[in-house]
């Protein structure tokens, strides 16, 4: 069968199709790289790498339908490199922000960190924090603490 096709097609032809598989390849790849990501998360999951995928393989499967002259397969492949190049910008975006919010989140609760420092949790209490409050983060502080044995199960958790 394949000696049959190659047989009638001339060399850069079979390097265009050759392009246009590999780009095929890259775009069902992204399913690949989506589908191990939501397995090991264990939920439904979509990769910086699934958008990577569908930009390559949109783009080569793009630039082999022009090559083709293929208007279907041109309008099938081409907007959705925008698409793609978009979810990229939301998702670094939505990284920033998260960035942001967890510096501000740090910041602001070092008062609550000297509040925790000077409050007694009974006698598993640390006696002394060797750092001042004011520069060790909430969760740090807290962690360093463990609240005494008869201290109600909310008060452990918040600790």
């Amino acid at each position: 069968m394949w000696g049959k096709l190659t047989s009638q097609l001339e060399t850069g032809e079979l390097l265009w199709i050759l392009f246009g598989l590999v780009g095929q390849i890259m775009f069902t790849g992204r399913f690949v790289v989506q589908w191990i990501a939501s397995e090991r998360a264990k939920k439904s999951v979509v990769t910086r790498s699934f958008w990577l995928f569908s930009i390559m393989g949109s783009s080569i499967l793009s630039v082999y339908a022009i090559y083709r002259r293929d208007p279907v397969f041109i309008l099938g492949q081409l907007p959705g490199i925008f698409i793609y190049f978009r979810n990229l910008v939301i998702m670094r975006n939505h990284e920033k922000r998260e960035a942001s919010a967890t510096a501000t989140a740090s910041t602001s609760s070092a008062p609550e960190a000297s509040a925790l420092a000077s409050t007694s949790y009974g006698p598993t209490a640390s006696a002394s924090v060797s750092t001042p409050p004011s520069s060790v983060p909430a969760a740090t502080v807290s962690a360093s603490l463990s609240p005494a044995p008869a201290a109600s199960e909310e008060a452990r958790e918040e600790a």
